[in-house]
């Protein structure tokens, strides 16, 4: 495992240049002069809460997938509801869903212990991310830097995320209209190789697929006769089972050779393998690269991760620096230079 490592982090700085080529202005050594600690500070503060919480690392990669493909990776997912905004975690991909945030909380405090007013709550979900998978067992790499935080939020959006139920070609529009091909949206649902996933996000799959009062054909007998047990029908919604139950907390390939087998917890993830053969679609050819070579999907999942951490994100003058990542720094509504309009027309 340390090789696979190592291998994945030259391949990173090899394409930084490459994936980063609209965005010169992240680098992954932002804060080597002002904040040289900071990827060890967030670090130590998510293998803390690992001690007892084994979810948070595959909870803090769901937080900063879910900000990016919002309105950017520009940590408006942390804004709590205000006078002035709706919060995106009442949105209907993060109600009841995303979770971490008292984490990034106790990420915001250490760093601003250390560095005041310098680190971004974004930027804090980019190097989150890194170290909940390198922590994980999987690659490490180093982040792009430099983003600055959102002044607002946008929970319309929020309620559009990827959901379990979407089809594969929903799941493809909905990657390329944030500039993330096929190859991107398998790589980057490997993170479901640790995590956990509710019953009301797959029982459907187990016993009224797509209103035919009958399981999902792609489900394995033996998965859906265990699922059933665990998530009866009428049952309770929110127990939860592992996305991956072989290496359930371990960041590695067992994902995809799960999917082989009709092994796929959510529909989302069994989509990527459906029809495989000879004349498979796409995601189908991927899976089963990444399932045979855990260094192949190693270094694509690094690529894809830096690429989406590059959607849309704020620099320069741009937004601000939060003191505490559930707020602006002022109360928009306030600001005598700067309109709500003006602040949505940037997106």
């Amino acid at each position: 495992m340390a090789g696979s490592s190592q291998y994945i982090l030259v391949i990173s700085l090899c394409c930084i240049g490459f994936v980063a080529g609209g965005f010169a202005q992240l680098t992954p050594f932002f804060y080597m002069q002002s904040c040289p600690s900071v990827t060890n500070i967030v670090g130590g503060v998510i293998q803390q809460a690992l001690q007892t919480d084994p979810r948070i690392a595959a909870s803090l990669i769901r937080l900063h997938f879910h900000d990016c493909f919002v309105i950017g990776c520009d940590g408006s997912l942390l804004l709590d509801s205000t006078d002035t905004i709706v919060s995106e975690k009442e949105g209907f991909g993060n109600i009841n869903s995303a979770r971490g945030f008292e984490v990034v909380d106790n990420i915001k405090t250490a760093v601003e212990n250390a560095c005041p007013g310098v680190v971004s709550c974004a930027d804090i979900l980019a190097i989150a991310a890194e170290e909940s998978v390198r922590l994980s067992g999987g690659p490490g790499w180093f982040p792009l830097l430099g983003r600055r935080d959102s002044l607002i939020a946008n929970k319309s959006g929020a309620d559009e995320l990827p959901a379990p139920f979407e089809t594969l070609d929903a799941l493809k529009d909905k990657f390329s209209q944030r500039n993330l091909d096929s190859t991107d949206l398998v790589a980057l649902s490997g993170a479901h190789t640790f995590g956990r996933a509710k019953c009301e996000t797959f029982s459907f799959r187990l016993y009224n697929f797509n209103n035919t009062n009958n399981p999902d054909p792609t489900l394995s007998p033996t998965l859906l006769a265990t699922l059933r047990q665990l998530c009866p029908q009428g049952g309770n919604g929110s127990v939860l089972t592992n996305l991956d139950p072989v290496t359930p907390n371990t960041f590695d390939n067992k994902y995809f050779s799960n999917l082989q087998s009709e092994n796929g917890i959510l529909q989302t993830d069994q989509e990527l393998f459906s029809n495989p053969g000879t004349d498979a679609p796409d995601t189908a050819n991927i899976v089963n690269v990444f399932s045979a070579d855990q260094r192949i999907f190693f270094g694509q999942f690094v690529v894809s991760m830096i690429k989406m951490g590059n959607i849309k994100v704020l620099t320069g003058s741009q937004g601000e620096i939060r003191s505490n990542c559930r707020r602006i720094n002022a109360d928009i509504s306030g600001l005598s230079s700067i309109s709500t309009a003006g602040l949505v027309a940037q997106y």
